[in-house]
């Protein structure tokens, strides 16, 4: 593990992590490394000993963390050893970063989506913000299918959190589902239980879209919560 943080240190940019750090407020643990130089190095951990790297990984920087999650998705293993591995990962989750960076690299979801649909399970009706967002970003990468775009709108209108980091992954998954999924979000913007920050902020989100007509748009916007929800 000291090898690691050696080479982490090794590939710090001071000017990004200023820059990231900016991104990240509340985490003061950052390096400074830039993610294609952590892909690389995760792709190098999982193809080689990820289980002594997972076993012994210390956390205590977020490059180490981020590395730790990246890893996870690149080693070849079964979905039960994924899952395994998550379970002691997720609780660690500190920020949007390290969520979405971990979410993204879990490919393996696409061909276990069952198996890990019903792992998310405890995540979504969690109380921790960043284990909701941490089951959102899922949903946003891997879920919003005609399949399950049902259930996913579903869950998602059961949270209450008001934690600022779960509202903004409801209201980037609805964008993403906005465009997958058109008609059905829809008519989720037009009814749900979403508090007014969260659906003003995915409408907000939504319109940002280049592939949103301007029709749409003005059509979106009538559903913006004046004073409706608090």
């Amino acid at each position: 593990m000291e090898d690691i943080r050696k080479k982490l240190y090794e590939l710090q940019d001071l000017k990004y992590k200023e820059f990231h750090s900016s991104l990240c407020p509340n985490v003061d643990n950052i390096i400074g490394v830039r993610i294609p130089y952590l892909r690389n190095m995760a792709k190098e951990i999982a193809k080689n000993d990820y289980k002594e790297f997972l076993e012994n990984v210390k956390d205590e920087y977020y490059e180490e963390l981020v590395l730790h999650g990246l890893v996870i998705g690149y080693a070849k293993i079964t979905i039960e050893e994924t899952i395994e591995y998550l379970k002691e990962f997720i609780p660690k989750i500190d920020s949007w970063a390290v969520c979405d960076t971990t979410c993204s690299n879990l490919k393996i979801a696409k061909k276990y989506q069952k198996e890990m649909w019903d792992f998310l399970e405890n995540y979504i009706k969690s109380n921790k913000e960043f284990e909701i967002r941490f089951a959102v970003v899922m949903y946003l990468n891997y879920y919003l299918t005609e399949e399950y775009i049902d259930k996913v709108l579903e869950r998602i209108d059961k949270i209450t959190s008001k934690d600022y980091y779960a509202q903004m992954a409801i209201a980037w998954m609805l964008s993403f589902a906005y465009i997958k999924q058109k008609d059905k979000t829809l008519e989720y913007i037009k009814n749900n239980n979403l508090d007014k920050f969260t659906q003003n902020k995915a409408i907000q989100k939504i319109c940002e879209s280049y592939r949103v007509t301007k029709e749409e748009k003005k059509d979106l916007k009538s559903y913006k919560y004046i004073d409706k929800k608090q």
